[in-house]
């Protein structure tokens, strides 16, 4: 019997993950973080409520329960990174340096002062091996898979870890929380960045960055109208630009965002979804973080360059210690600068980096 830290959040996957744990005979302790300070009264990010359902959970599996704050490490490792990218015209993603800096190493670091030889978290993950050679695998349920959010754990921060939710889909993850009586068996997935919630991102923004207005151009140069900051809007963006019922040369097609010219804080866009700005068959990515022996240059992988996306088939044209440059078998849409690309061999997660750069396919017309 071990003694196992788990992380709950107050959802049905951190819930069964803490069930299975204790239904194997292991000394179970479970854990909320806290790691955002409210900063007004409304209920955007119900951090009390989460709390109260994992009381409920601790009640129901008889475990102990303790809430830690890590508040001022995610503002320092994590919130700090998040608007420092926003202002650089990039798009971060939170919830991989939130794995990597808090969950993986401040609260790795809490679980193991408590003695516990492991910790335990709802990942939908899989590891496999024993360091310093342990592997970390896609989830068995490739919609729910997480290994993407993980790529920056190293050796020694997924040597202890535990993803018993690896092997399940989902819909008997929910099964499981109802047999054992859990009462967050019916709760709806979290979804979002938790310091965010429900709350407008322009208008969460606004709170930290100053707002600085400029025109959405075409690549030629026309004028089609303006932005209220760069900072809101992402490569392949549609929605928000205001400009829909504006048509150009290329007829009714739906305007997309395409790149940003932090110069002349000017935001191009383009018509149609297949544009050639929208097209990247390379990108170069830097931050690289590789959980076991780095990619091979001139071997074929897969990638993914957001979550939820089905491995692109890649060729690793250079590699160095600090960048690394893809080309794509078929042209990625809207990579985009900010975001993670992770590389896979299989089912095997090897690691990644930041998206610096992709080079558009000027030129290339439709499929």
């Amino acid at each position: 019997m071990s003694k196992i830290v788990v992380g709950l959040s107050g959802g049905v996957d951190s819930a069964v993950t803490a069930w299975l744990l204790k239904q194997a005979g292991h000394e179970v302790v479970g854990i909320f973080m806290k790691n955002w300070e409210a900063d007004d009264l409304e209920d955007d990010c119900p951090i009390a409520q989460d709390f109260r359902d994992v009381l409920a959970i601790g009640e129901v599996l008889g475990i102990e329960i303790e809430q830690v704050n890590f508040s001022r490490e995610y503002q320092e490792r994590v919130f700090a990174y998040f608007l420092a990218e926003y202002q650089a015209g990039r798009t971060p993603n939170p919830d991989v340096l939130c794995n990597a800096e808090i969950k993986f190493k401040a609260f790795l670091d809490h679980a193991i002062s408590l003695g516990a030889e492991h910790l335990a978290t709802g990942h939908y993950a899989r590891l496999e091996g024993e360091s310093p050679n342990r592997r970390l695998l896609k989830a068995v349920d490739g919609n729910k898979d997480q290994s993407y959010f993980l790529y920056r754990l190293n050796q020694a921060q997924i040597a202890p870890a535990l993803f018993p939710l690896g092997d399940l889909p989902k819909p008997r993850v929910r099964e499981l929380a109802r047999q054992a009586g859990l009462p967050v068996a019916e709760k709806k997935d979290s979804t979002g960045i938790c310091f965010i919630g429900e709350r407008p991102f322009r208008e969460f923004l606004q709170r930290y960055l100053p707002t600085q207005p400029g025109n959405m151009v075409t690549p030629e140069g026309k004028v089609m109208g303006r932005h209220q900051g760069l900072m809101y809007h992402t490569l392949g963006q549609r929605k928000g630009l205001g400009i829909g019922g504006v048509k150009d040369n290329e007829g009714d097609e739906p305007w997309f965002a395409a790149g940003k010219n932090l110069e002349r804080n000017e935001l191009i866009v383009v018509q149609g979804h297949d544009h050639p700005l929208l097209l990247s068959a390379t990108l170069r990515a830097d931050q690289l973080s590789w959980i076991g022996a780095p990619p091979e240059a001139g071997r074929r992988y897969g990638a993914k360059t957001r979550y939820r996306q089905q491995d692109a088939a890649c060729v690793v044209e250079s590699i160095t210690a600090d960048e690394l440059v893809l080309r794509f078998e078929q042209a990625q849409w809207a990579v985009t600068p900010g975001q993670s690309v992770v590389l896979y061999d299989g089912e095997v997660c090897l690691g990644g980096g930041v998206i610096a750069a992709a080079e558009p396919m000027i030129g290339v017309g439709k499929d």
